[in-house]
């Protein structure tokens, strides 16, 4: 299995240049050995940018929806427009939290640390990027922060 010290690339990625984007097909095709190599990192970057341009494209529809006040003389539909802001609200708020996770994702691609378990230094693994490309933790060490947490609370 790769480690990180074994793939891990100089500081200065070549990410910022163009690159030939892989499809996920090829990036579950990719040997362990190309693990996070400039494609990968290029895909994965482009990935969280767009997710990130998305998130900030909602914020900026709930901002202008939320300004839009509208006078309802009727009590039930009053509160049912209160709770719909409340819902939009709520959901604003996880996506700010997953808002600062993209960008310190992005963050970690740039410093050469993206792919890697922040516990355990081991690959994250392709398939889980492809799922949470905001993963900070390999599958096993999420298992055990997550058991963790339930028997004790933390």
């Amino acid at each position: 299995m790769a480690t990180k010290a074994a793939t891990k690339k100089s500081s200065k990625s070549t990410t910022d240049t163009p690159v030939d984007l892989p499809s996920e097909k090829e990036l579950l095709a990719m040997p362990e050995s190309d693990y996070m190599n400039d494609r990968q990192l290029a895909f994965f970057k482009e990935r969280l940018k767009q997710l990130e341009q998305d998130i900030l494209n909602n914020a900026g529809e709930t901002t202008e929806h939320l300004r839009e006040t509208q006078f309802v003389p009727d009590p039930a539909d009053r509160a049912t427009i209160e709770e719909e802001h409340a819902l939009e609200l709520r959901t604003r708020d996880r996506e700010r939290k997953l808002l600062k996770k993209v960008q310190q994702s992005i963050a970690r691609i740039d410093s050469g640390e993206y792919g890697w378990c922040e516990e355990t230094g081991e690959p994250i693994g392709i398939p889980r990027l492809l799922a949470r490309p905001t993963a900070t933790l390999s599958l096993e060490a999420q298992e055990r922060r997550e058991m963790r947490q339930k028997l004790y609370g933390d």
